[in-house]
């Protein structure tokens, strides 16, 4: 008795979109053209004094990145005032009302900034024909502010060919002889998030140490001197906002002035995370015991502490973190009740408010992060000053927590997102690979910003390394929410592959990432331990055909990646390895050594004679990835030693981590049965026929996501919940059809991704119906953080059952309704 699956299915030109290769800029010169590189010539960049400082830095590495491509440096020359006209073609660079040049051609009517004038972070990148007497052209580059002439500047960088991970993974740029500017005026901006940017966290293993033993060991770890390349990284992906390093044995970032002197000059807003208010590293900072960091029983102490650094910093551009927690990620202290705990929050808002008010700083920008134990206490009834924006937090492992209601919207603060692309923390951490899909990222955000989140994005990037996929889609959505879609999602790996490695490979290094994203979307290589810290060990249930398929395509996914390896020039190696070819090699081999041993402790059990063979092809797999590993650290004559390092690779928080990696030993009572009845699983996509619903609500496909590589996810996400009387007609529908050779009662099991309900009073809904019977509802209530909120985030499922009565053999119609928002149908499958 089974079921069987019947159906396996020009001149102004605004401008937004990151690209692989721009395409208003050639080789060959066209009409009206502005020659940046030609011949022996190179056209200098000129800058005015009066501007920021930013425009100095960014202008000079153009200049360097001009090199980069043709092996020939632009000169980078400082004016005074409008009588310093240049007498040949230039690129002139300029913040409005900054560049008395620049002025002058506003005045004269050569140009038109009034796209600019009041904007925030916009800019032009414009050619304008006899600029001065006896000068034929000119570039220009303008901003409506600092950050936007500095992004003007990294834009063209990025035109005319360099990666903006140029030094952070070593890209390579193809090499031009001449560089030629179209003409026309080019409008970028403004950013869909005001504040978008990064936190570095959980450093102790990458960023902190390569800092102290290889990048900057005078500084006993990440100082000005790794800052100032995290900044300019910042600025070429168009991010403003940082959160800096804070573990235990990182120097905090302002016990170093130089740090904050320095993040103003790249014009970049620092902030601190979640955990520490007031721009204060708490683990670093605090020099009083941990018990003394409490506002009940030692306010005195604890606000001269916030004051000190507001008074020290006031006068920089901040995104202050208001409210507080315990020492490093722990809860606030002194308070016994909810009740308490809010009345608390309510007086720490307005004293900190006051050193604001008292430092001249009441205009700053200032939020707070509902993390963790945090967002109870907001939704318990915490009062939030309305112009302070409200940060929601993921669940750590990518699914966001919490969502604006319509109610909500109105706050002049607006809201946030804080987000997680490396992790760690319960119920395993991950911090060694980095396997977020850019799709999951894609409709997490989306639908935050659709609930009104864009005012604040921040991504817990770990260090950096190696998240540089997942960091880059990220900020791209943050300044063009529109650039990246469901229809149009396969194209961003294709044009970043384009950008780093050249046309010729792009789409099998695209093809390659993807199937890396979605294989590790089922389990990640950090999480390929099926027992939490303290359980007893356990196999992971997956039946041998399931592993086999998987140890197979992962053993096809590293040769294709190997062979690019080889194809591309030398001078790319580097760069392929650190982004493509050692997270590929290391997911690929962390599966073998995985499931080869956890087979040798099955087959001990059994008493079968294999037990030899799979040992060692578990401890191959295991010395090939260590190896590989090393070899990391070697690329670019040993560059990155001492970054990278696989996980566990230490014995701290051990209760949050995998174990050091062994043979497991099972206990026989651990062994599940593998031998499963016959299952008949499809994935969501598969679908025969897809009616839209009320108000024109979908079941769209979003390539890349889930298990499957294409789960579904219903839009739009502010659609109405449907009520159960109008399912049948209102709701979006699913239509699979199916066959079954006898009659009976049968499971159906909706596979669904862990996200959580957009709105925080509904839970996780959808109906399912055969033939013509009526829908019935089934409903995912999963405890916030309990154990099946954890087993779901390691598994990235959950599964929702429900039975349906099957009166006569034959073909039939499984439908699955969306009645609700924030459900993501991943696949289907039916059992007896």
């Amino acid at each position: 008795m089974r079921f069987v699956a019947a159906t396996l299915l020009a001149l102004w030109l605004p401008v937004q979109q990151s690209h692989a290769t721009a395409r208003w800029i050639a080789a060959e010169a066209g009409a009206h053209s502005f020659a940046l590189v030609a011949q022996d010539h190179v056209a200098d960049i000129l800058i005015d004094g009066a501007d920021h400082r930013v425009v100095s830095l960014a202008a000079t590495d153009l200049a360097a990145d001009i090199e980069r491509i043709t092996g020939s440096r632009a000169t980078v020359r400082t004016i005074a005032g409008d009588q310093d006209k240049p007498s040949r073609p230039v690129v002139l660079v300029g913040t409005l009302g900054r560049n008395a040049l620049l002025e002058q051609l506003i005045a004269k009517g050569k140009l038109d900034v009034a796209a600019l004038r009041g904007r925030w972070e916009t800019f032009l990148i414009a050619t304008v024909s006899q600029p001065w007497p006896g000068v034929s052209s000119a570039l220009v580059i303008v901003g409506s502010d600092r950050r936007g002439t500095a992004y003007g500047l990294y834009e063209l960088s990025q035109a005319i060919g360099v990666s903006p991970w140029y030094w952070w993974a070593d890209v390579t740029p193809e090499h031009r002889s001449a560089l030629y500017v179209d003409a026309g005026t080019r409008r970028f901006g403004p950013p869909s998030v005001r504040y978008r940017g990064i936190f570095i966290n959980d450093e102790d293993w990458g960023l902190q140490p390569w800092a102290a033993t290889n990048f900057e060991p005078e500084h006993g770890g990440i100082g000005p001197k790794t800052y100032a390349r995290v900044f300019e990284l910042l600025l070429r992906l168009k991010a403003n906002t940082l959160w800096p390093a804070m573990h235990p044995g990182t120097p905090p970032f302002n016990a170093d002035p130089r740090n904050a002197a320095l993040a103003d000059d790249y014009a970049i807003v620092m902030g601190s995370s979640h955990a520490e208010p007031m721009l204060r590293n708490n683990v670093g900072e605090w020099q009083e015991s941990p018990e003394k960091y409490n506002y009940v029983t030692n306010r005195d102490d604890v606000l001269a502490y916030w004051r000190e650094r507001v008074q020290s910093n006031g006068g920089y551009e901040n995104l202050y973190t208001l409210g507080m927690r315990g020492i490093h990620d722990s809860a606030m202290q002194g308070v016994q009740t909810r009740e308490q705990q809010i009345g608390l929050l309510q007086t720490i808002f307005r004293d900190q408010r006051a050193l604001l008010d008292q430092r001249g700083a009441s205009n700053a920008p200032q939020i707070f992060c509902a993390y963790k134990e945090v967002l109870e206490v907001l939704r318990g009834g915490l009062e939030v000053p309305d112009d302070v924006t409200l940060v929601w937090p993921d669940d750590n492992f990518g699914y966001v927590r919490s969502f604006a209601g319509a109610s909500e919207r109105h706050r002049s603060g607006g809201f946030g997102v804080y987000y997680h692309v490396s992790y760690l923390g319960r119920p395993l951490a991950y911090l060694w690979l980095n396997t977020t899909p850019p799709a999951l990222i894609w409709s997490e955000m989306r639908k935050s910003y659709e609930r009104g989140a864009d005012r604040v994005w921040i991504a817990n990037v770990g260090d950096i390394k190696p998240a540089e996929i997942a960091t880059e889609f990220f900020l791209q959505m943050a300044w063009n929410i529109d650039r990246w879609r469901a229809d149009n999602l396969p194209q961003f790996l294709d044009e970043w592959a384009a950008r780093e490695f050249g046309r010729e490979h792009a789409a099998e290094i695209a093809s390659v990432l993807s199937e890396y994203y979605v294989l590790n979307f089922a389990r990640k290589p950090e999480h390929l331990q099926w027992w939490l810290p303290r359980e007893t060990p356990r196999p992971s249930g997956w039946s041998d055909s399931r592993i086999d398929s998987r140890l197979a395509a992962f053993a096809r996914l590293r040769s294709r990646a190997d062979a690019v390896q080889r194809a591309l020039p030398t001078e790319q190696r580097a760069a392929f390895y650190q982004l493509v070819g050692y997270p590929v090699t290391g997911a690929a081999l962390a599966n073998e050594r995985y499931f080869h041993g956890e087979r040798a402790a099955l087959a001990q059990l059994r008493g079968e004679a294999a037990v030899p063979a799979l040992t060692t092809r578990a401890m191959q797999a295991d010395a090939a990835l260590r190896e590989a590993t090393r070899m990391f650290g070697e690329v670019s004559a040993g560059k990155w030693r001492n970054f990278v390092r696989l996980e566990p690779a230490d014995t701290h928080w051990a209760s949050m981590r995998i174990e050091p990696w062994q043979i497991p030993q099972f206990d026989a009572a651990s062994v599940a049965d593998h031998d499963a009845q016959p299952i008949v699983q499809f994935d969501a996509r598969r679908f025969a026929a897809r009616r839209s619903g009320r108000g024109g609500a979908s079941w769209i496909e979003v390539p890349g996501l889930g298990s499957s590589g294409a789960a579904l996810m219903l839009t739009p996400t502010r659609m109405q919940p449907i009520t159960a009387s109008r399912i049948r007609d209102q709701a979006p529908r699913l239509q699979y059809k199916v066959a079954s050779a006898s009659t009976g009662v049968f499971e159906v099991v909706l596979r669904i991704l862990p996200t959580h309900p957009l709105d925080a009073a509904a839970p996780l809904q959808l109906a399912v119906s055969l033939d013509s019977q009526p829908p019935v509802t089934v409903v995912l209530d999963t405890p916030d953080g309990g154990p099946e909120w954890a087993q779901g985030v390691l598994n990235g499922e959950r599964q929702i059952a429900t039975r349906v009565n099957v009166a006569a053999p034959g073909e039939h119609i499984l439908n699955v309704y969306g009645i609700a928002p924030g459900v993501v149908l991943d696949s289907v499958s039916i059992r007896p």
